[in-house]
């Protein structure tokens, strides 16, 4: 028999106690946001609808942006049991200085749009945080301006070969002035990506009104009366503006980029010299071969070439074919701190997040930035102690099987085996090896869903 009594006030007390009610609205939502899709959930319910879409789209139907994601998703780790990992060292050295974490921020165009801190935001946040920050060559705020914002961390620099080159020579000296200690050299942009999103919105710089645009912003109020009280928009490098974002970039940008403009930059610039948007095995060993001081495996955030290579899945032939002593980084598709511990396991000495850092810019601007910064810092540490590793040095590939979807990954050494006819709706399993490239399993592809989903919204990933 269960013994009943009436309720004592004093045990209630002791039983239940009410939470007390946080009054600052935007440390109560962002303190709620627990991941960067709730920090995503965020930012689209308080940004325009012009503004979230550029940020959050891809290129035609968005396929390698859903790919990319799904490949970080499609990842199974191998804990080591009885290694206790109580203090986690999270902190590297990347291209001669410290981070206090294996990510950075990665440049981001026409930041200010999305929520008036942009840049300033990213680079102070990034800078508390002891990590890299770099400002695009389409930033909307000055290199000196980013300085000011982070006058003791490190600042990145990332450069497009503009149409008239005095431009981006002029650039990356007064960048190289303002102690910006690495520049990225971004080689993924000969012309503009077709961002479908920006054109069925009619996004522009500056924003054009219409009666749709009119009637996206009555329930968002605060971004009106942010972007018409600050001032005007400062960019880096468009000395006109007026159009679309792909009109924008196909004026600026030259089609004719080359390694010769490679060794020109080489010649101005000072200090650590990166070539970002690298998207094969052949092209990093040439440029590795040709001295640069790294390079980014990237495909724009799926913003430039649809269908291009996931940068993740490139990465462990890529460390296999330079060497593990080269510096590979990796960007596009990550959100989750997971995400990037998979990274550095497979060889990958740095990180870069774009959209992750952007969610956070426009959910509370410095803070909401300073929170993506949290969620990730957290999920790295525990993700660490959860496979018994106390620093970035001991994640290995062995940590890692990645689960492909589409097509079988390439195993080093099994070329036989990889040309054996496969199905394309039915996988196979593949043992992983010690590169950390591995198995497929044999469940229905959801990346082909992916696009639609992703277009109305919807965590195709999921």
């Amino acid at each position: 028999m269960v013994t009943r009594q009436f309720p004592r006030p004093a045990e209630l007390l002791e039983l239940m106690q009410f939470k007390k009610p946080k009054l600052d609205a935007r440390k109560r939502r962002l303190e709620g946001a627990l991941t960067i899709y709730d920090l995503r959930d965020i930012a689209k319910r308080r940004t325009p609808k012009a503004a979230f879409d550029y940020t959050d789209g891809a290129a035609e139907g968005e396929l390698s942006l859903a790919r990319a994601r799904q490949a970080f998703e499609d990842v199974e780790f191998h804990p080591d049991v009885l290694r206790p990992a109580e203090n986690v060292d999270m902190s590297t050295q990347i291209l001669g200085g410290p981070s206090a974490m294996p990510f950075g921020i990665a440049p981001t165009g026409f930041t200010r749009l999305m929520q008036t801190e942009g840049e300033v935001a990213g680079a102070g946040a990034a800078g508390a945080a002891g990590i890299p920050f770099t400002l695009s060559t389409l930033g909307t705020t000055s290199i000196e301006g980013v300085k000011a914002a982070n006058p003791n961390g490190r600042n990145w620099f990332q450069l497009y070969v503009m149409r008239d080159r005095e431009i981006s020579y002029g650039l990356a000296r007064r960048a190289a002035a303002a102690g910006f200690d690495t520049l990225q050299f971004t080689v993924d942009t000969p012309v503009a990506g077709a961002r479908l999103r920006d054109k069925r919105n009619g996004f522009s710089i500056p924003p054009q009104l219409t009666l749709g645009t009119i009637i996206n912003a009555i329930p968002r109020p605060w971004w009106w009366y942010d972007f018409l009280t600050t001032p005007k928009l400062e960019f880096a490098s468009l000395q006109a503006t007026g159009g679309t974002v792909g009109e924008l970039l196909n004026a600026a940008m030259d089609p004719t980029i080359s390694y010769d403009d490679l060794e020109v930059i080489r010649d101005i610039w000072p200090g650590r010299l990166v070539v970002k948007g690298v998207q094969n095995v052949a092209d990093a060993k040439r440029l590795i071969d040709a001295g640069v001081d790294g390079i980014i495996l990237s495909n724009h955030g799926g913003r430039q070439l649809d269908r291009a290579p996931i940068p993740f899945r490139l990465l462990p032939e890529v460390v296999r074919e330079v060497g593990k002593d080269a510096t590979v980084m990796v960007d596009t598709g990550i959100m989750n701190g997971a995400d990037i511990v998979a990274s550095i396991a497979l060889g990958a000495k740095f990180t870069l997040i774009g959209r992750a850092y952007l969610y956070g810019l426009m959910a509370g601007g410095r803070q909401g930035v300073d929170r993506t910064i949290t969620i990730l810092r957290s999920e790295i540490e525990r993700t660490m102690k959860l496979l018994g590793v106390s620093s970035i040095a001991e994640l290995e590939p062995r940590h890692v099987t990645q689960l492909q979807r589409l097509v079988p990954v390439p195993v080093p050494g099994a070329e036989a085996a990889a040309a054996a006819p496969r199905s394309r709706t039915t996988r196979a399993t593949t043992s992983a090896t010690a590169s950390g490239v591995a198995k497929t399993d044999a469940t229905a592809s959801r990346a082909a869903k992916a696009p639609a989903a992703r277009a109305t919204g919807t965590r195709a990933e999921a």
